[in-house]
């Protein structure tokens, strides 16, 4: 259930920050939200409110009204749709910085996935019409909208050539290096949420069977290590990074040249976490 956080009104200009702090988790985001665009969208005014949700919250749900654009100011949102016939898939993993719910701004009525919280979020949560209003009246917010958009359609065209033409090993590793960046900054080092490997086969588009031998496969290499009593992960980007580029610098769907070999794969059912 999401949590409003009560701040004081203020007009999209204003520099007062909201009145209760976010995480402390990520000292990036404290210092980026003291200058625009990341005011006006992490302050509360007419049509915009900040919303708190804990891990597995649902956010909003596939076939609902889509009447508001959100903003991830911290942690990480799941994206999944539901097909006529009961088959699920993930759209996309998003982290802080990252807008989605945008299809209410080219007038779809209602929304097309669900957004679950994959870990403790804050998020701001703008009404259509205050977010049209923003986008139009602040050019920061616009550039800064625009560059998601161009980001995000980047990535859907890096993620259909890495299904290609990669390995699901390589997948594997590329995703956890995106989980990574969210929560690490890129860092040496990232501590991420565990998630499931049956949502990780999910992703990958390969067996949960395969996803637990690619993940000892790596403990065993010291590139992940499971922190125990713990719903954590830690990476270790810059061996991870060595697999997936073949210790080239190469960008991810530039990394293999081959077909995929590995399409008889077949979804296996069943509900593991590492």
């Amino acid at each position: 259930m999401a949590r409003s956080v009560p701040v004081s009104p203020c007009g999209c200009h204003s520099t007062m920050p909201i009145q209760q702090p976010l995480p402390q988790s990520s000292v990036r985001l404290r210092t980026t939200l003291q200058s625009s665009p990341f005011v006006c969208l992490a302050t509360s005014g007419i049509g915009r409110r900040i919303a708190q949700y804990s891990k597995n919250d649902t956010i909003f749900a596939q076939a609902t009204s889509a009447d508001a654009l959100f903003y991830i100011l911290e942690g990480t949102v799941i994206l999944r749709v539901v097909s006529s016939v009961g088959k699920e898939a993930i759209v996309a993993i998003l982290g802080t910085g990252d807008f989605f719910g945008e299809g209410c701004l080219r007038g779809q009525a209602l929304r097309t996935y669900t957004a679950v919280a994959m870990s403790d979020c804050s998020i701001a949560r703008l009404e259509k019409l205050s977010a049209i209003r923003l986008i139009r009246d602040e050019p920061a917010v616009s550039d800064l909208f625009l560059q998601h958009l161009l980001s995000r359609n980047r990535k859907m065209e890096e993620d259909l050539v890495d299904q290609l033409f990669n390995t699901s090993e390589k997948r594997l590793a590329r995703l956890l290096l995106q989980l990574a960046k969210f929560h690490g900054e890129d860092k040496a080092e990232a501590v991420i949420p565990k998630i499931s490997q049956e949502t990780l086969a999910e992703i990958v588009g390969t067996t949960r069977s395969r996803v637990s031998l690619f993940m000892n496969k790596f403990r065993r290499l010291g590139l992940v290590d499971y922190i125990d009593h713990t719903d954590v992960l830690k990476v270790r980007t810059t061996l991870l990074s060595d697999i997936l580029h073949d210790g080239t610098a190469s960008p991810p769907y530039m990394m293999c040249a081959r077909p995929n070999v590995e399409t008889e794969e077949y979804y296996t059912a069943g509900q593991q976490s590492f």
